[in-house]
């Protein structure tokens, strides 16, 4: 067949992904707190883009001046100016200065902040930060610097011991290693081991510690405490890690009076001194919906709109600044600002309906959790809330990450009410993976210490009581995902707790 050119028309569809509808994307799997910080950056580069505020609040504050307020006689009388007098005039009646009047009064210091005067105003015109009366934490890095600076005195040795500081994991261990710190600054080994010497002698104790056992012989050295057999308890702390008593007793070489206070005086150590510092403190978990009981024994799902950003497009400041304009680059700004801002509402709004879209399609679901609790969650998937509400699973997958619903039952993430199928041996319903493990957890908590239940008995358990069918190793990995230890460590752990 004989090569030509020649023309042809054909009609195809495809799904193209603009930019905008990249960026529509992203903002489902965005957190509250991401999706706030992104607005603030569109607000402060879209001139026409706008945040709503509380028009409430607003109007009351407006209108409060010109409620009526009533006056008494005396009030009706004697007007309120000639009735209230500042110091200066108080101090006069009393024929003294202001200072015996009023101590706390006294002239202020030029160039230092004061406080309001009686007309609720500041002399310098502005209050003050009250963010610079807020204590700081310290740093820990900042924090051993100080102290090396004083313990050490070559720049040699400061040098070596900046490089162990940087070396310093959060809880204060070092993780580098003192060969390739001495390899890399071109220094003795001995010298780096010297270095880190003196530096495990700062505070707190137990910094610069390679291990555990490390970091409490450091503090029970600082204590005066590290005789012989606490040396040997920290030698074998595998074996109280395994509730191994006996062998314990065995390796320290003595009586179990003893060995009870030696663990007590390790209870007080820190393992983790290095956290005192540089430590954020822990934030709440906002929710992102709320789940109420309705008044007809249903479900009611809210949005949390408090921390949900709410932007307008200011159209009139468009309209006025498109009509002064006349240059064709500037025109084309404001444009551009028009598109984004309006695709940015629009965005926002339907996020916010995808969010709860999903939310009553889980609810939905998952009444039997809500009303009963863990034991009734069902197994449900991203495809099977997918296809009840007609959306792609990966929507529904952005929808639900780093989102928390507000239940009756507490606060859970949405990822959380997804989980997979187990089985059942008799023919009935298919089991979620969360309910068998909370029914693990129970089997476990209740088993009397003469009767420690193996997993192979559990999962007996679970075929005969509730027809989960369930292997012995799928046993063993919920067990050790929620932190159980084995048969036994548990018979060794009750043992030691009944002779106690």
């Amino acid at each position: 067949m004989a090569l030509s050119p020649r023309l042809e028309f054909r009609q195809s569809q495809s799904l193209t992904l603009t930019p905008q509808l990249m960026q529509s994307i992203r903002l489902l799997q965005l957190s509250h707190l991401e999706l706030n910080d992104f607005v603030d950056t569109e607000l402060l580069r879209n001139p026409l883009l706008e945040r709503e505020e509380g028009a409430g609040e607003d109007s009351e504050a407006a209108e409060a001046p010109e409620r009526a307020v009533e006056m008494s006689a005396y009030e009706d009388t004697v007007s309120q100016g000639e009735r209230i007098k500042d110091a200066d005039q108080i101090a006069e009646g009393y024929d003294t200065a202001v200072e015996n009047v009023f101590p706390d009064a006294g002239p202020p210091e030029h160039g230092h902040a004061t406080g309001p005067d009686r007309n609720g105003s500041f002399e310098g015109g502005e209050a003050p930060d009250l963010d610079q009366y807020v204590a700081s934490r310290p740093r820990l890095a900042d924090h051993l610097e100080a102290q090396a600076h004083m313990l050490l005195r070559t720049p040699a040795d400061r040098l070596i011991a900046q490089h162990l500081i940087d070396g310093l994991n959060e809880a204060g261990y070092m993780v580098g290693d003192p060969e390739a710190i001495a390899e890399l600054l071109g220094a003795e080994l001995a010298d780096v081991e010297a270095v880190l010497e003196v530096l495990q002698t700062c505070d707190p104790p137990g910094i610069f510690a390679r291990s555990v056992g490390e970091c409490l012989s450091i503090q029970l050295r600082e204590r005066d405490r590290l005789d012989p057999m606490m040396q040997a308890l920290i030698a074998n702390l595998h074996l109280l890690a395994e509730h191994n008593m006996p062998a314990l007793l065995k390796a320290v070489g003595c009586d179990r009076e003893d060995l009870v206070d030696m663990l007590a005086e390790l209870r007080q150590l820190d393992p983790r001194p290095g956290m005192a510092f540089d430590s954020t403190p822990v934030e709440a978990v906002v929710p992102d919906v709320f789940v109420r009981n309705g008044p007809d024994g249903g479900w009611q799902i809210e949005l949390n709109t408090e921390v949900l950003p709410r932007v307008l497009v200011n159209r009139v400041y468009y309209a006025t600044v498109t009509k002064k304009t006349r240059d064709a680059a500037e025109k084309t700004f404001l444009s551009d600002c028009l598109n984004t801002a309006n695709w940015l509402t629009k965005s926002l709004d339907q996020r916010a309906q995808t969010i709860t879209k999903v939310a009553a399609e889980i609810v939905r679901q998952q009444d039997g959790f809500l009303t009963h609790g863990v034991a009734h969650l069902k197994p449900m998937t991203l495809k099977l809330v997918a296809e009840a509400i007609d959306m792609h699973e990966s929507t529904v997958s952005r929808v639900t990450a780093n989102k928390y619903m507000a239940t009756p039952r507490g606060l859970y993430e949405m990822k959380y009410f997804f989980t997979t199928a187990i089985s059942s041996s008799d023919g009935g319903g298919d089991h979620s993976a969360e309910s068998v493990r909370h029914r693990i957890k129970q089997l476990i908590d209740a088993e009397p210490s003469t009767d420690i239940l193996s997993d192979d008995t559990i999962a007996d358990l679970l075929r005969k009581e509730q027809g989960i069918d369930v292997a012995r190793r799928t046993v063993a990995k919920y067990r050790e995902g929620m932190n159980i230890p084995s048969s036994v460590i548990r018979r060794r752990q009750k043992k030691n707790f009944e002779t106690a």
